[in-house]
C-alpha cells in the first residue's frame, strides 16, 4: 500500500540521483512502516523549471527547485511512524539531491482503508482477508 510521490524540478538532479531516491525510499518506508518491500511504489512527478515557483520567483528565473513530497499511509499508523517517515524522506532529500534542508516540504497523507484499492478490492477487505488466513494458518 505505501505509495510516495517526489515532486521535482526536471533537469535539477542526475538520472542516478533519482535512482538513489525511488530505491532508497522504498527501503525507508518498508522499514518505517514494517511493510513488505513488495508493497511499496515510490514515483518521480516531474515538472519543468517554468512552472514551479518557490517563495514568489520561478525556477527557471533562478529560484532553487525546492522539493516536495507526499507519503500515503493508511489511516490508523501511529504519529510517530508518520513523523519518522517524513523525517527520515526529507534526510532523504537533503541527503541524495543536496537540497538545504529548510527549502524541502513534505506531506503525510492518511487514507481510510475502505477508499484504497489493492488488486481492485478495498484495502480494508484485503486487510481482513490476510488476518483471517493467518488465523486459519496458527489453528
Amino acid at each position: 500500500m505505501p505509495v510516495a510521490h517526489f515532486h521535482l524540478v526536471d533537469g535539477a538532479y542526475t538520472a542516478e540521483q533519482h535512482r538513489t531516491l525511488l530505491t532508497e525510499a522504498s527501503r525507508c518506508y518498508a522499514e518505517v512502516l514494517d511493510s513488505p518491500i513488495e508493497r511499496v511504489r515510490t514515483f518521480i512527478v516531474r515538472y519543468t523549471p517554468g512552472d514551479v515557483a518557490v517563495a514568489g520567483a520561478v525556477v527557471a528565473d533562478g529560484a532553487p527547485p525546492a522539493p516536495y513530497f507526499t507519503a500515503i499511509v493508511l489511516a490508523g499508523r501511529p504519529a510517530s511512524q508518520r513523523e519518522e517517515l517524513a523525517a527520515r524522506f526529507t534526510d532523504l532529500v537533503v541527503d541524495v539531491l543536496g537540497e538545504d534542508r529548510a527549502l524541502v516540504r513534505g506531506q503525510i497523507v492518511e487514507v481510510d482503508p475502505v477508499n484504497w484499492a489493492i488488486a481492485g478490492n478495498s484495502a480494508a477487505a484485503t486487510r481482513a482477508g490476510e488476518i483471517s488466513a493467518r488465523a486459519r494458518s496458527i489453528s
